[in-house]
């Protein structure tokens, strides 16, 4: 009897408390949203101070993208040694506390496995003008893309920086002619089309690699992002990753998982792009005992884990699951590809490609939780791995309830069969894009185009590939829905919550411990019990203070 006791009155318990918290939410509700602002909100950046149509350096025909850098420098003097500095330009970065040497220049992915010697088709989403292989100046200032995150008419595009295999170059035939003259005139701050150009395409489609970046980001509705919404505060990328001399606040190589700083006096952080930079160590009203308990959660729980219920909303599905076995298949020795699924915007989403391999997409899906210190931990082309210790975590991360790091985070997760070097142990070098016959989107030869990449980098390769099964986690923090419609607390305080399968802490409502249980219920018992008598005396003595 008394194991059922204690149960039933953790389970009374917490059923107050969820009672509690839904009664709070009617009562405060999210406010109304506010008129669609004429512009997106760029942080403090948001306005302009000159009309670029009035310039007379601007009023020219230019030739190439890179002439229009050199009139942009011109005035904007120093913008070039600034940006030569952030990631967009280098695509590297040294893990500080690893030492590891990190970006797409150098990691293997498992989406599209590597940028490195297929620069000539990916660099099309670096910052800059004709990466195509190890030449590329990068202290070459005129060199610098500042159009793709500054148009503001939305006809800018960039072509790959050198020719593919008739296969995969007929994409880019057809495309209008830019009038760079005209873009250059209407350069503005960046917005999120400018953003997503690169950031919702990442992978090689739209939605594909992070799950909470897609075109619906574009111009939601304030129901898909309660920050960017149309339709509420409208904000560009740039107000909550603030610029400094054109460098970035965060980064997935960087992750700030617990901000032990809030907003800071006066105003706003500008160093993090964390929840609490802006809304405060303690963002809940204090108005009952359920937003009392959220507040408290916030040292364990990642804000994003209550207000980003799902991923992949919006219409714009995500990738899940990626097979490279399958790819090289053709008919009539040409290459196809097949669509399999519609997604809720009702867009095909091609399952089946030759040069790719074989690809299932989601929606709507509920994150993976895990506890979370920042720290991602990534598998790079030096990396020795167990064959025989399948999946291989691609990019993992760390993060204990102890350490007084971390917090229990959202994250997408994504399996990939990609090529592997099966003699060494290592992942690999697959030269994908290019006009040689070496390139696999072209010949659809993965040994001839492995072997070809490892070879342009140097690096070591024993001939023997094979496939191995990848897993990578992406951190979830887009895509936050309105406080109507964040978590409550059934949605993990139950069995078969959201925690279900998070070990190493123990939850009212999913977990039972006769003697926790009823330590815990004498101390919500001995606090009601003080409200309730405080509450008595306060009525008692206003009786006696009418009668006196």
């Amino acid at each position: 009897m008394r194991p059922f006791f204690g149960r039933a009155l953790v389970a009374l318990l917490v059923g107050l408390l969820i009672a509690a918290d839904a009664l709070a939410q009617s009562q405060w509700p999210t406010p109304p949203a506010t008129p669609t602002p004429s512009e997106q909100i760029s942080g403090p950046l948001t306005g302009g101070t000159a009309d670029h149509t009035k310039f007379e350096i601007l009023q020219r025909a230019f030739a190439t993208g890179s002439d229009v850098t050199q009139a942009c420098l011109s005035c904007h003097t120093e913008t070039g040694r600034h940006f030569m500095r952030n990631i967009h330009w280098t695509w590297e970065y040294k893990n500080p506390a690893t030492g590891q040497l990190l970006g797409k220049k150098h990691l293997v992915n498992n989406f599209c496995t590597n940028a490195r010697g297929n620069e000539g088709m990916c660099a099309q989403c670096h910052a800059g003008y004709g990466w195509k292989d190890e030449n590329f100046d990068f202290s070459d200032e005129t060199k610098i893309d500042c159009l793709v995150c500054h148009d503001r008419t939305g006809t800018y595009y960039k072509m790959p920086n050198s020719a593919g295999s008739p296969a995969c170059s007929v994409m880019f035939e057809g495309k209008p002619e830019m009038n760079l003259s005209r873009i250059a005139q209407s350069v503005g701050l960046p917005e999120r089309a400018n953003c997503g150009t690169c950031h919702f395409n990442g992978g090689g489609g739209d939605n594909v690699k992070h799950g909470d970046l897609s075109s619906a980001l574009k111009n939601p509705p304030r129901t898909l992002d309660v920050h960017m919404g149309v339709d509420g505060l409208n904000f560009a990328c740039t107000a909550c990753h603030i610029t400094n001399r054109h460098l970035w606040a965060g980064s997935r190589y960087q992750v700030a998982a617990k901000d032990l700083e809030g907003t800071g006096r006066p105003g706003q952080r500008r160093d993090v792009a964390t929840c609490e930079s802006c809304h405060g160590l303690s963002p809940h009203r204090v108005d009952s005992i359920a937003s009392f308990k959220r507040n408290d959660h916030v040292s364990s729980l990642a804000c994003q884990t209550c207000h980003i219920p799902e991923y992949a909303r919006g219409g714009v599905a995500t990738m899940t699951h990626w097979d490279w076995r399958t790819a090289g298949k053709t008919r009539d020795g040409v290459g196809y590809h097949e669509h399999g699924y519609i997604q809720g915007n009702g867009e095909h989403r091609y399952t089946y490609k030759s040069i790719k391999g074989t690809f299932t997409y989601d929606e709507n899906l509920v994150p993976v939780y895990r506890w979370f210190d920042g720290q991602m931990q990534y598998t790079t082309i030096d990396t020795k791995f167990d064959i025989d210790r399948q999946p291989i975590a691609i990019n993992d991360f760390s993060g204990h309830r102890e350490d007084g790091r971390s917090r229990i985070w959202p994250f997408k997760r994504m399996h990939t069969w990609m090529p592997a070097d099966m003699g060494n142990g290592t992942l690999v070098y697959t030269h994908l894009w290019g006009e040689d016959d070496d390139s696999y989107w072209g010949n659809y030869d993965m040994g001839r185009a492995i072997a070809a990449g490892m070879k342009k980098a140097g690096l070591p390769y024993s001939g023997q590939y094979g496939f191995v099964e990848t897993v990578s986690y992406w951190p979830i923090t887009h895509m936050v829905a309105p406080k109507e419609d964040a978590l409550g607390c059934e949605s993990c305080h139950a069995r078969g919550g959201r925690l279900e399968g998070l070990d190493g802490l123990y939850i009212p409502g999913r977990d039972h411990n006769r003697w926790l249980d009823l330590i815990g219920l004498i101390a919500v018992l001995g606090t009601l019990a003080g409200i309730l008598g405080h509450a008595l005396i306060r009525i008692v003595s206003s009786f006696r203070g009418q009668h006196s």
